[in-house]
């Protein structure tokens, strides 16, 4: 949970996150959703990887990301929430 949690303190990452519920994106489907760079948006892409919070898989020349734990979606709705 702790992982989960240092990978949701960050805007960048928690607007990635927000995309990503709305279902699978590509780098440039997130970069043009956050208006960030695309090496800002890899580098936090490979952290939420590392925390086990998004995953990806190769749709022919893209690599495509998606919500890995499910338990992120209740999460985000209570922070949303308070």
């Amino acid at each position: 949970m702790i992982k989960i949690l240092k990978g949701l303190a960050d805007e960048t990452r928690l607007s990635i996150i927000h995309s990503l519920l709305e279902g699978e994106k590509s780098v440039t489907d997130l970069v043009s959703h956050t208006k960030k760079a695309q090496p800002t948006i890899s580098l936090h892409l490979k952290l939420l990887q590392l925390y086990g919070i998004v995953h990806s898989h190769r749709e022919g020349k893209f690599t495509v990301y998606s919500i890995k734990d499910e338990r992120i979606k209740k999460i985000v709705g209570i922070l949303k929430h308070g």
